[in-house]
């Protein structure tokens, strides 16, 4: 009778080595898995940080962009416009009046009162007395006074004032022009004249500019 084969413990049949290989993958089959697994957890860090950029550039181009554009597009309302326009130059007018109107009144107060206290007779040729025509006196002078109105007053009886002015010089001869202080006997004849004429003291004094006898 053939003996039973021995077991060894060291040695186990196939059936154990089976059992142990099946043990063995076991566990590997289960980490496969859970690697996977571990991979799914990032992803939807990745899509965020992948998407982040596209995400912005659309809201800037479809969201922002088109509303700007449109309050860009607003026109502008043309009443609102002239409006402005028109207080722009009321205020520059207003300014130019105010301008005016300070140099005006400058003027006046330094030279405007006293150009209206003066009037000039420019450039009056007589002939003098007893030269036959020879001779002439050509002169340019001012009258001045306090009144306010003399240069109204001499302008306004031009004609009358420059006739008597032409009847006092025409009546001096050479004589006369050559005494001393001739100026100053012609300067009250003129004043005495004038006076004379306009019925009122008017002139008070006359300055000679050019006196020229020839």
């Amino acid at each position: 009778m053939a003996a039973a084969p021995k077991t060894d413990a060291a040695h186990p049949p196939a059936a154990d080595k089976a059992a142990a290989a099946a043990a063995a993958a076991a566990p590997a089959a289960e980490a496969k898995p859970a690697g996977k697994g571990g991979i799914m957890a990032f992803v939807p860090l990745i899509a965020t940080i992948v998407l982040a950029p596209v995400l912005s550039f659309a809201i800037v181009q479809f969201v922002l962009l088109p509303g700007l554009k449109k309050q860009l597009a607003v026109p502008l309302d043309p009443k609102a416009v002239q409006a402005a326009a028109a207080a722009t130059e009321e205020k520059a007018d207003a300014g130019g009046d105010a301008k005016e109107g300070k140099e005006g009144k400058g003027k006046e107060g330094k030279g405007g009162n006293a150009d209206a206290k003066s009037y000039e007779f420019a450039n009056v040729v007589v002939n003098l007395s007893g030269t036959m025509g020879t001779r002439y006196l050509k002169t340019t002078f001012l009258v001045t006074g306090s009144d306010k109105m003399l240069r109204g007053t001499f302008e306004n009886n031009k004609a009358k004032l420059l006739d008597v002015t032409l009847n006092v010089l025409s009546s001096l001869s050479l004589t006369d022009l050559e005494e001393a202080g001739a100026k100053n006997l012609i300067r009250e004849k003129l004043i005495a004249a004038y006076n004379q004429s306009l019925g009122k003291k008017t002139a008070e004094q006359v300055y000679f500019s050019d006196f020229v006898v020839q």
